[in-house]
């Protein structure tokens, strides 16, 4: 815990280093919720096929889940989603013709959730 998970356009490739989003994102993570920066685990899914609005080209996805351990109030999940948010915004350059569709969940664990 946490664990993360990215969903992302493969129109990102060349504006979204991944290596460096999570090693920024983890700290975020970690001062917000109060998690230990060792337990933050992400991992990187690319998409190739959705569709935004009527159109399937000119759009990228960037979907961040960050899946939490029972306890944290709404009102730390929406600091942390803002967080995420302004993140992205810092470190996703902009791709010529294509609108970006950043957005954020953070969900509960489920009680069965286990690590070794």
């Amino acid at each position: 815990m946490p664990q993360i998970t990215v969903d992302y356009s493969g129109t990102l490739d060349t504006a979204f280093d991944r290596q460096a989003f999570a090693l920024a994102l983890h700290p975020v993570v970690v001062s917000t919720v109060d998690a230990r920066l060792e337990a933050c685990k992400t991992r990187f899914r690319r998409v190739e096929d959705f569709v935004a609005g009527d159109a399937t080209t000119g759009h990228a996805i960037l979907h961040i889940e960050i899946r939490l351990l029972h306890g944290r109030t709404d009102a730390t999940k929406i600091r942390l989603a803002d967080a995420v948010l302004d993140l992205v915004a810092a470190q996703v350059k902009p791709v010529d013709g294509v609108t970006l569709h950043p957005s954020v969940e953070i969900p509960t664990l489920d009680v069965s959730y286990r690590k070794r």
